[in-house]
């Protein structure tokens, strides 16, 4: 397994940043602003992250996805593992992620992680996405923000 910064967006990458955030025009914006990494598992590209600096000291997990054929092996958990280290190295002293209210498995990882709920976007989804999204059988319409001190 190796992490490495994304040197150039391939449409692998591209079908795994819609599998966590399907509005293109926010993709869009935070790869522009961000820092990009590629998961690599056998030479195969199953999974990238993208942090984005938001406020002095902060950085924010702004995607993180992983292949459905490697969920749930550890893989999500190694790249916010990364993001942590990367974040500290960096001298950075908050590291914040945000994911959807029905997002169960995400929030799950999340807290496993060591990250704390922070707040909560109330209708994020209906503000930002045209299209009505559906997990778990529910209607997204909120964002949890969580956040960890490192």
């Amino acid at each position: 397994m190796i992490i490495r910064t994304i040197k150039k967006l391939q449409s692998v990458h591209y079908d795994l940043f819609l599998s966590a955030d399907p509005n293109k025009r926010l993709i869009t914006n935070y790869l522009e602003r961000g820092l990009c990494f590629e998961l690599i598992v056998n030479d195969t590209i199953v999974g990238v992250l993208v942090l984005l600096p938001t406020r002095p000291e902060t950085l924010e997990i702004v995607n993180v996805a992983i292949s459905e054929t490697y969920q749930r092996q550890g893989f999500g958990e190694q790249l916010i593992q990364f993001a942590l280290a990367h974040a500290e190295k960096n001298h950075y002293k908050t590291v914040e992620i945000g994911t959807g209210s029905t997002s169960f498995g995400q929030l799950y990882l999340y807290q496993k992680c060591g990250f704390r709920m922070t707040s909560v976007d109330q209708n994020f989804f209906l503000r930002h996405y045209e299209e009505e999204i559906i997990e778990n059988r529910l209607v997204l319409k909120d964002m949890v923000r969580l956040s960890i001190d490192i």
